[in-house]
This record gives C-alpha cells, structure tokens and sequence, in this order.
C-alpha cells in the first residue's frame, strides 16, 4: 500500500463520522499522487500527510443566549485551527443548522489550500456553530454572537486567526462579533475581517467572491481562445457570491437565466436582473417568489425531492455558488448533454466527486473552490493589510489586486497541471500548487 493510500486508509477509519471530510481529503490525496510519489520517502518521514489531514487543534464550545421570549437557548460554537505554516489561521464563521466539526474540517481543510493559491501569507483555518440567524430578531441575533464571541475571543487575535463571514454570517453578525471582541480584550486589531466600511473593512470585500470567480472564469475562457463574453451562464444560490458573480457575468456580457434558494430556482430567460435580484435578497431578505412576482419573464419553480433545477438549461458556463454537494453525477449528466463547456465552482466543495470526474472525462473545463472562490479569502488578507498599515485603498485598488490574484491563480493551476502530466486537470493543478508552498513551509519549521 503506497503512502497516499495508508493515509487515507487512516483518515478513513479515524474520522469515519465526517464524510464531508472524507470526501475533502480523498479528493486532495488522490490528486496528489504524482507529487508524493516524486518525494515519497522525504514526505513518510516526516509525516506530511498525517500532519497536514490533522487540524492543530479543534475548539468546540457551548453557546448560552437568551430569546426574544426571554428563554435561553443553547447552540454549538466551532473553530478549528488547521494549518498555520504560511501564516495566521484565515478562514469563515459559518451560521446555519448543519454546521457540525466534519463540516467545519472539511473546509478549514480546503482553506489551507485555497489560501496557499492566493500567495498571501495566510493559514487554513474555519469555524462556526449550528445557529440559525433566519427568522431571528436583531436583538437575538446580538445576543448570540456575543456569546459565541466571549468564548472564541480565547483563541483568536490578528497574528494568531483571523476569522471571517460565510454563511448567514454578513456585516451584521460580523460587527456585533468585533464589537464584543473589543469590549473583551480591550483591543481595537484587524481581528476579523468582512468588518463593516467605518471600523477597518475593506472596499470591494462584499463583491470580491463572487467577482473573484468570474476573473478566473474569464481568464480560463480566454486561455482556451474562446470569450465569456455572449455566453449563457447557469447560477445557483442567491447569496452573497451568486449575486455579485451575476452582478460581474453580466458586466462581462455574458448573460445569467438562473438562480436559486433553498425553497426553489428561477429561470429568467431574459437574464436575471440583479438589481431586483437584490432588493427581493438583501433588502427585503424575502423568497425567490418576490423576485417572479415582480419579473413576467422569470419562472419559479419549488424543489421538490432534493432536485437541483438550476442544471436542467441548455447553457455554456455553470457556477455552482449555493452549497457543498449541490450538483451530482445526474446534474453533470444534464449539464453536459445541454453543451455546457466550463464548471466553475462558486461555493466550497458544491459538486460532487462523480460529477467531478465526469466532467473531467466529457472534456468539460472544470475548476474546483480552492482556486475559483479564493476572491474572497484573498480580499479578507487585503483588508488585514489595511488593517495592519492603517490605510484605506479606493474600490479600484482593491479590485485590481484582486483580478490580478485571480488572474495568477488561474495560471499557476494550469502550470502545476502540466508539470505533473495532467494539463486541463485544474483541480489537481489546484490542489499541486496550494501544497508545494505549504509542505516547503512545513518542512523548513521541523515537527511541529
């Protein structure tokens, strides 16, 4: 049994409640077979791989807060601190009912990566709880962050883990968290990042996901002498991401007909106006229903039986943004008989491994989370530099640093995949590139 295969074998049998994170190393490893091969022996002996699949340590806590009823509740507060090699844990809080610690490592694992790609000096690092800030009041929504600060507090700071926003954590949760931070340690520091515009964020941090992902979707069509430019793009979510990778598709002229919520998608023939898209999500914090209401082009359908609708389309370009897992093998199958030619994944991990590899196999230029959604890790390390110089850039600054990241990541992936054999393999060129650096770094600081 080779090196690659033991470790897995391991991770398997040690971690066998988590397959999300099962799912994040099987696919890292198995990509990364040429290059252990190359460096076995020096890699076994310092245990690389048993090192790099084993969080330095895994924080889990009680979160007690009290109701608008005046009733307390009790949630689950994470953070793991995976990597720090090449810099300070970096990585978001994510708020929502599923959260659980193979959750969290499997993305604080992928975080490692993804930063690595960014060439920022950042570590991997997640957290989050199984809170649910939907339906929640302002006041409720303090209260728990609060909490959830009072004790996160212990083991964060700017040159330790910088936290920041993910999903159901925006500017609102992240100013509450900052703010009992500061209470806390008595310490005005860039501490987490996503902070709002008038305490130390950055301009550009709200788009920088979701515009990351279409600067290297861009760059990716380019390199295969085609442009985005009169495209049809397939979208999921109406988040965060998928609303500014709409928002930049369509300043790139291409045009977007679908998005979706957890309750159902729309099909907008017309393309989806993002302004109304807006309003119906940020404004009014409303369901995809308001947005088909207001618009006679657009079409709502409700999921029904876990269906992903957004896949069915005959388009060009697909950006998975919403969630881990949302597109599998029959979504891929749909995809690919409608002639779609570039997957570029918006959110962490969204598409299954199957669905992965048959993209990959039907000639479908595919690129994984680790470097197509790193825009928005790499604008959280710019608002740190902000942070650490006392400086405020303009939009313009922000932005161009952050198409030039993206630019460079798209390239640096390519290279890594050619230099093992693999050209057009862009998951494991990712995955290639984001662990060289680290695993350089890692055997030049010794056992630790």
């Amino acid at each position: 049994m080779g090196y690659v295969d033991e470790v897995l074998d391991l991770v398997s049998k040690r971690d066998a409640s988590q397959p999300e994170f099962i799912q994040a190393v099987t696919e890292v490893l198995n990509s990364l077979r040429p290059v252990v091969e190359k460096n076995e022996e020096l890699y076994r002996k310092n245990a690389i791989l048993e090192r790099i699949t084993e969080p330095d340590r895994q924080i889990m806590f009680r979160v007690p807060w009290v109701d608008d009823n005046g009733q307390v509740q009790v949630n689950r507060g994470f953070r793991v601190q995976f990597n720090n090699a090449i810099g300070p844990y970096k990585g978001g809080l994510r708020l929502h009912p599923s959260v659980n610690l193979g959750i969290i490592k499997f993305l604080g694992f992928e975080q490692i990566f993804k930063n690595s790609l960014t060439t920022l000096p950042i570590g991997g690092g997640k957290g989050g709880s199984d809170f649910d800030p939907k339906g929640k009041s302002d006041r409720e929504i303090m209260a728990f962050c609060q909490s959830f600060m009072t004790e996160l507090a212990k083991y964060i700071g700017a040159d330790i883990d910088v936290p920041a926003g993910d999903i159901g954590t925006g500017a609102r949760e992240i100013g509450f968290m900052f703010g009992q931070y500061k209470r806390i340690k008595n310490l005005y520091e860039g501490v987490l990042t996503g902070k709002g515009l008038t305490y130390g964020g950055s301009l550009a941090r709200t788009q920088a996901t979701g515009y990351g992902l279409l600067y290297l979707t861009e760059e990716l069509i380019k390199c295969h002498s085609d442009n985005i430019a009169g495209k049809t793009v397939a979208v999921s979510g109406s988040g965060n991401v998928a609303i500014y990778a709409i928002e930049k598709a369509q300043q790139l002229g291409a045009k977007v007909v679908t998005c979706s919520d957890s309750t159902g998608w729309i099909y907008d023939e017309s393309g989806i106006d993002v302004e109304l898209l807006k309003e119906v999500k940020e404004v009014k914090r409303a369901r995809l229903t308001e947005y088909a209401a207001a618009k006679p082009s657009a079409q709502y359908f409700e999921k029904k039986n876990g269906e992903h609708g957004v896949w069915q389309y005959k388009v060009d370009v697909a950006l998975p943004c919403a969630t881990q897992n949302e597109l599998d093998i029959e979504d891929a199958k749909a995809l690919v008989a409608n002639g779609v030619k570039y997957v570029c994944e918006g959110a962490n991990m969204p598409t299954t491994i199957d669905a992965t590899e048959y993209f990959q196999a039907n000639g479908v230029c595919f690129v994984g989370g680790k470097a197509a959604n790193a825009g928005g890790v790499a604008t959280s390390a710019l608002e740190m530099s902000q942070n650490s110089e006392r400086l405020s850039w303009t939009f313009e600054e922000v932005d161009s640093k952050l198409k030039k990241i993206m630019v460079g990541i798209y390239h640096n992936i390519d290279e890594a995949a050619k230099e093992y054999g693999m050209e057009g393999n862009y998951v494991a060129g990712a995955n290639i590139a984001g662990f060289k650096k680290v695993v350089e770094a890692m055997l030049a600081q010794g056992v630790c």
